[in-house]
């Protein structure tokens, strides 16, 4: 990829962008942010592709997650810890149950662009541009606030350098401690209806208390620090491209938004802008797949954004919706084989659940989301291949906006605390619930990858 440049997208047919009105406006703020420090270094993408590659041979498991579409509105430092905070212990579980390292991996610090179903939306009879996240345009029906306005790329900006201080402060200056975080956790499993929880926390209770007696105490930096990483859709190219640099050490460019970026369903076209621009990073890079995503495309895709294929450097996000994984994903697994792809397989067990609830309200039902996760696990146990990450959207606030879990959150109740700017988002309850459920699969697939094992 010599000849390859950032702008080379600009040549490419574009999908799911905004058309800028003030152009010199525009120029002037993509020069503005290519003059400033990228977010993450060069050496921190390797890190993560290195941990990546380890997941596709299941020495570690993927865990992504964090908020649909970041808010400026909602920005604030208790929001962030709280979601780190829920994904600590989230990886912790989840550790448990694979017996591997778990990589953590944030939708934050750069997911403020969001792909629409269609490019406007009709309210009381009035016809305006769809809200396409904070870094375009903004949420207010009226049509001042939806035009797209290339200013809020520095506010996004401003945004994920702040969120990405403080999850660094967070990661090493010892909030990760392994004994505070399951503190947390066994917290969890006294609420009423956890009980089914409470020994699989008992459980790691002893393995930390053993750890303890035998000299492995929060004294040890492994212990007290964690390695967290963000990432986030590139959608918006613009802002993308004015981010991009040369890495120094390898002369490959990097994208300096996120350690990892991925390509969505709407904007994964072989021949596309989005997948143009990301042939061409150093970065990690997860594509997600779909219902529509055929075999043929997927061979394609691979080629394109994996030439070399390098483990680690693919991440294919399955998102089938429950009840349908078994129509979907063993022809790709199957293409996947043909190809001898080096790919992380990642269950987004959220998007293909989304349903209209009979009070008006978007949500996701915990038992779709559980269901399609189990779903994903049962087709890699079959195929022979492996399982190599969950995919979430979730926050650490106590929001209404998924239906079911232990707290039974229940059609009546999403008008409660319903702040998402768009799509619906596990609670901290539910994220640490789905934890637990995903681990006792884990234990189970391991359970019986022994038993086979020993008949062989």
């Amino acid at each position: 990829m010599s000849d390859w440049q950032k702008s080379n997208w600009r040549n490419k047919p574009r999908v799911q962008m905004p058309d800028y009105l003030d152009q010199e406006a525009l120029n002037a703020v993509e020069q503005q942010l290519s003059k400033y420090p990228p977010l993450v270094f060069a050496g921190e993408a390797r890190s993560l592709k290195d941990k990546l590659a380890a997941a596709s041979r299941g020495e570690a498991f993927l865990l992504q997650g964090g908020d649909c579409a970041e808010s400026f509105e909602q920005f604030s430092a208790d929001g962030i810890r709280d979601t780190f905070k829920v994904m600590l212990q989230m990886a912790m579980v989840l550790t448990y149950g694979a017996k591997v390292p778990v990589v953590k991996v944030g939708r934050m610090a750069g997911q403020f662009a969001k792909p629409r179903s269609a490019p406007t939306e009709v309210k009381d009879g009035v016809e305006l541009p769809s809200y396409r996240g904070d870094i375009i345009n903004e949420l207010d029906f009226t049509s001042e606030a939806r035009v797209p306005n290339p200013q809020k790329m520095l506010q996004a900006y401003t945004q994920a350098a702040a969120t990405l201080n403080l999850l660094r402060a967070f990661s090493t200056g010892g909030y990760a401690d392994v004994h505070q975080v399951h503190s947390w956790t066994l917290g969890f499993t006294e609420q009423e209806n956890s009980a089914r929880y409470r020994a699989m926390a008992e459980r790691i209770s002893d393995t930390l208390d053993f750890m303890t007696a035998a000299g492995i105490g929060s004294e040890n930096a492994a212990l007290r620090t964690v390695d967290f990483y963000t990432s986030h859709e590139a959608l918006l190219l613009e802002y993308e491209e004015a981010l991009t640099r040369i890495d120094s050490t390898s002369g490959k460019w990097l994208a300096g938004s996120g350690h990892m970026v991925w390509i969505g369903d709407r904007t994964r076209q072989p021949d596309g802008a989005h997948v143009e621009y990301c042939s061409g990073i150093l970065n990690p890079i997860g594509l997600k797949c779909g219902p529509t995503t055929t075999a043929d495309d997927l061979k394609v895709l691979m080629k394109k954004l994996n030439p070399e294929n390098e483990a680690g450097r693919l991440t294919l996000i399955a998102r089938f919706g429950a009840g349908s994984v078994g129509d979907h994903l063993p022809r790709l697994i199957k293409a996947v084989k043909e190809e001898g792809a080096n790919v992380v397989w990642s269950c987004d067990a959220m998007h293909g659940n989304t349903i209209k609830s009979a009070s008006g309200y978007k949500t996701r039902p915990f038992d779709s989301v559980l269901r399609e996760v189990r779903e994903f696990f049962a087709i890699h146990q079959a195929e022979g291949t492996i399982p190599g990450g969950v995919h979430f959207e979730m926050t650490g606030q106590d929001v209404t906006e998924c239906t079911g879990g232990v707290r039974d959150v229940t059609d009546e109740d999403l008008s409660d605390r319903y702040h998402t700017a768009c799509d619906p988002r596990l609670n901290a309850s539910q994220s640490l619930e789905l934890a637990f459920l995903v681990a006792e699969e884990l234990v189970a697939m391991r359970s019986e990858t022994s038993q086979s094992r020993g008949v062989a």
